[in-house]
């Protein structure tokens, strides 16, 4: 089976996708991919054939620190759904962010037999936030080595969050949500009703699943 040659040169270019589309992607229990939709496929360039049986890191953006990874699969593994800002790659070395959602695919048996993401674009708010992150954690990792990376991060987490990773990005992205809806646009971020950030927050199921047609 051939295999996708990642590119070589990056460009800090942001490719143009159906941001109102949910991307879809299976793999199985070692992160292959089984299945790709066609929003997948245009966001990243590459054919929906090309992809099926090719590693899912085939996107991995170098701008993302390996532990925000590791704290991905670590939730999986342990039988967590999970909720993650990711910054992936194009065929074309350009790049496109995303939250992302991914569930445990388990057989009659219980056995676990894969994963699925869904992926959905984020406000640039949510970005702006987490990309300097992004890059502390990376720098580490090049200077200091993953183990101290992902120590940094358990601390971050700790003590300037307050939250697990995935409470953070879910929080995140609920706040930023209801700004740039502006689902009240005489009020700031803090005043805004309690009840809606907590349907957001809920509603995070309805955000990935709600569409009809997602492909």
């Amino acid at each position: 089976m051939k295999t996708i040659t990642p590119p070589t040169i990056i460009i800090d270019e942001e490719i143009q996708w159906d941001k109102t589309k949910t991307i879809v992607s299976k793999t199985d229990t070692y992160g292959t991919i089984l299945y790709a939709n066609d929003v997948f496929a245009s966001a990243c360039e590459y054919n929906p054939i090309e992809l099926i049986g090719e590693p899912h890191n085939i996107i991995r953006h170098p701008d993302m620190p390996k532990v925000a990874f590791k704290a991905l699969w670590d939730a999986l593994k342990n039988g967590q759904n999970y909720h993650a800002i990711v910054k992936n790659l194009t065929r074309s070395g350009r790049y496109y962010w995303v939250i992302t959602d991914f569930t445990i695919d388990k057989d009659e048996n219980g056995n676990v037999t894969g994963y699925t993401g869904r992926r959905k674009a984020v406000p640039d708010a949510v970005i702006k936030t987490i990309e300097p992150l992004y890059k502390t954690l990376l720098d580490i990792e090049k200077i200091k080595g993953e183990k101290a990376s992902e120590l940094y991060f358990e601390a971050y987490l700790k003590e300037e969050v307050g939250k697990s990773y995935d409470e953070f990005v879910i929080d995140l992205f609920a706040k930023e949500t209801v700004k740039e809806n502006n689902l009240k646009k005489e009020k700031t971020i803090e005043k805004a009703p309690k009840e809606e950030l907590s349907k957001l927050k809920k509603g995070l199921n309805w955000f990935f699943f709600g569409e009809t047609n997602p492909q």
